[in-house]
C-alpha cells in the first residue's frame, strides 16, 4: 500500500531523487526557465513536503509552498494561496498513479488550510506533456504568471480554485 506522509527534502533518497528531478530540468529547459528547487529550498517554513512510499521504497515526491496573496510575498497567518512544487515520480514508479495520489494529497492539505487557491508552472517543452495532462484531469487551468514569475515561453502557469 502507498503511503504519502510528510518527509525531509534533505534525507538521502529524497535528495538523490530532487538532484534527479533538477539535473532533467535543466536538460529540457534553459536555465533561466528552471524553477525548481533543490532540497535546501524545499526545507523552508513555507514548504510542506510529502514522500510518497510503499514499504519503505520512495515512489515520489511533492510540496506546497504558501503564498499570502497571488504576489507571491509570505505574511505569517494570512495565507490564501499555495503553490505546487517539485511533483515528481521516481521511475520505477511511473504509471503506477503516484503523481495523481500525490496531486490530490496536496490539494486535500490545501482545502483543510482553506486556501482559495492552489497553482504551479511547469514547462511548455514535451517532455512535461503528462504533467500538463495530468493537471489538466484534476481540474487546473492556464493562468496568468502568478507570484514572482514573468511570462516565459518555456513555462505553463496553472491554477486550481478550491
Amino acid at each position: 500500500m502507498i503511503h504519502i506522509d510528510r518527509d525531509a527534502p534533505t534525507r538521502d533518497d529524497v535528495h538523490q531523487l530532487l538532484s534527479e528531478h533538477l539535473a532533467d530540468m535543466f536538460a529540457t529547459s534553459p536555465a533561466e526557465s528552471v524553477h525548481a528547487l533543490d532540497h535546501s529550498a524545499l526545507a523552508a517554513p513555507s514548504i510542506t513536503f510529502w514522500t510518497a512510499r510503499e514499504d519503505g521504497q520512495l515512489l515520489g515526491c511533492g510540496a506546497l509552498k504558501i503564498l499570502d496573496s497571488e504576489s507571491g510575498s509570505l505574511v505569517p497567518g494570512s495565507a490564501r494561496y499555495g503553490e505546487i512544487k517539485s511533483m515528481r515520480t521516481t521511475a520505477a514508479a511511473r504509471g503506477r498513479g503516484v503523481a495523481t495520489l500525490m496531486l490530490r494529497h496536496i490539494l486535500d492539505d490545501a482545502r483543510a488550510r482553506k486556501l482559495e487557491r492552489v497553482y504551479l508552472e511547469t514547462g511548455t517543452e514535451d517532455y512535461f506533456a503528462p504533467a500538463r495532462r495530468l493537471y489538466a484531469r484534476n481540474g487546473f487551468t492556464e493562468c496568468p504568471p502568478f507570484a514572482d514569475y514573468t511570462l516565459d515561453p518555456n513555462s505553463v502557469f496553472m491554477e486550481l480554485r478550491l
